[in-house]
C-alpha cells in the first residue's frame, strides 16, 4: 500500500506511527532544489512499485 501526504503537511503522525507501516520512502531532492508536488510525487512512487513488481508490460513506448 502506498501513502501520500498533503503537500504542506504531509501525512498525520499517528499514521506514520502506525505500528501496520513497516518502511518509509522519501523522494530526495537537490539542495536547493524545488520539491515534487503531491501529483508527480505519486507518480513517481506509483511507477516505482510497478517496477519493481515486474509490471513492465503496463508502460509501453512506441
Amino acid at each position: 500500500m502506498l501513502l501520500f501526504g498533503k503537500e504542506s503537511t504531509g501525512l498525520p503522525t499517528g499514521v506514520t506511527t502506525h505500528e501496520a507501516i513497516t518502511e518509509r520512502v522519501r523522494i530526495p531532492i537537490a539542495v536547493g532544489g524545488r520539491s515534487l508536488n503531491l501529483a508527480n510525487a505519486a507518480a513517481v512512487g506509483i511507477y516505482e512499485a510497478w517496477r519493481q513488481n515486474g509490471f513492465e508490460e503496463v508502460v509501453t513506448v512506441e
